[in-house]
């Protein structure tokens, strides 16, 4: 897999599809901080780290996964709209904190990659911070 972030997204587009409340993706660190950040934003339900065997671990070892807790509105409708990868492998995107401003009128995020960690544009904005843009949600 040459795009682990990229891969996640898709596995939550996946799952708001077929109205599935939870879904699995493999553990990283970076994952997990950019589903904190959605999380704080309000995006998703929750997020769990949990262990799971395979069926193909060789040694019988337990592998990391991350549980995240799709969010629904009273409707059935998922509370993300869109959510797309914008810095890729082979085309990174960087912002500098004079560029960032209110995405989709301020109803999306982006989330970007910064020296301080993984935050939303308006967070980066205030600390005076720019970094890589790694997906704009809505």
């Amino acid at each position: 897999m040459t795009d682990p972030i990229a891969d996640m997204l898709t596995r939550i587009r996946n799952a708001q599809a077929v109205k599935k409340t939870t879904v699995l993706v493999p553990y990283s660190e970076i994952k997990m901080e950019i589903l904190k950040a959605l999380l704080k934003h309000g995006y998703i339900q929750g997020i769990e780290q949990v262990k799971k065997k395979t069926k193909n671990s060789q040694s019988g070892m337990d592998k990391k996964f991350i549980e995240i807790q799709i969010k629904y509105d009273k409707d059935g409708q998922p509370k993300i709209s869109e959510i797309k990868r914008i810095s890729k492998p082979s085309k990174r995107v960087y912002l500098k904190s004079k560029e960032i401003w209110p995405f989709k009128k301020g109803l999306g995020i982006r989330i970007l990659s910064t020296s301080k960690g993984v935050l939303a544009d308006l967070e980066a904005k205030k600390l005076k911070m720019g970094g890589e843009v790694l997906l704009e949600i809505w």
